[in-house]
């Protein structure tokens, strides 16, 4: 399964301490580490994004986001998506967030759409959906939130 990455920033928003930068060799690589694993990695600006990333005014203005994030537009992008260490390149984000009607969470949904829930009804409810909505469906995740909302789940 493909996950398409909204490009919201969310994921890396708190993330500012996760990345550790070693040493600027250029205006565009970094010597950097992963603070997680220790692991170092050379992460280099993508070529399509240097413009944004010289753009510092958004990064000095919010100190918890990882220092490779920046704006462009409406979307919030990762400017060394290409050499981004394995943390990032696994992470999948929670789109939704699944309630039963008195407020209690029940489960999370993440970007390539895979329930992630001990509760057995809202697991079969979800499977019962997988028949007949498919993952690749442009509309998918309005799909499944529309359905889990007939069940009477409330979806955010």
């Amino acid at each position: 399964m493909v996950f398409n990455c909204r490009q919201c920033g969310t994921c890396c928003m708190y993330m500012g301490d996760y990345i550790e930068i070693e040493h600027q060799i250029s205006e565009f690589e970094f010597e950097c580490s992963s603070v997680s694993t220790g692991t170092p990695f050379l992460a280099r600006v993508d070529a399509d994004k240097r413009e944004i990333f010289r753009d510092k005014t958004w990064s000095e203005e919010h100190s918890t986001p990882c220092r490779f994030l920046r704006p462009d537009g409406n979307l919030i992008r990762c400017t060394i998506h290409e050499t981004s260490p394995p943390q990032c390149k696994y992470y999948r984000c929670v789109v939704m967030r699944v309630y039963d009607p008195a407020g209690t969470l029940l489960g999370m949904v993440t970007g390539n759409l895979s329930l992630h829930s001990d509760n057995l009804e809202l697991r079969q409810c979800w499977q019962e959906a997988e028949r007949k909505i498919s993952h690749l469906d442009a509309d998918a995740e309005v799909r499944f939130c529309r359905m889990l909302e007939s069940k009477g789940y409330r979806v955010e």
